[in-house]
């Protein structure tokens, strides 16, 4: 009668809802500061809690799938995650 919410949708849905919450006060802030630099300060700040929350959303994803999916499936999409994380990191 009721659909419960799977624990692992609900972490990965609040931690997205978090992330999105940071970049708008993110926004805020820049627009308040009114200052070049310290816009730039606080938008590289949010190039540390982009990266983080990729992590976290997938690990708990996977946690979440760690009966349903084999461990070779599992090795491929972290190792893609890891591709993506080396591609935009900064030299």
């Amino acid at each position: 009668m009721f659909n419960l919410i799977e624990k692992a949708v609900l972490g990965m849905a609040t931690l997205r809802l978090l992330s999105g919450s940071i970049e708008i006060f993110a926004a805020i802030l820049m627009l308040k500061l009114n200052d070049v630099g310290k816009a730039l300060v606080v938008n590289s700040s949010l190039a540390l809690v982009g990266p983080i929350v990729l992590i976290l959303t997938t690990t708990i994803g996977l946690l979440g799938l760690a009966d349903k999916i084999s461990f070779g499936k599992m090795f491929w999409v972290l190792l893609g995650v890891g591709c993506i994380l080396y591609g935009v990191r900064s030299n």
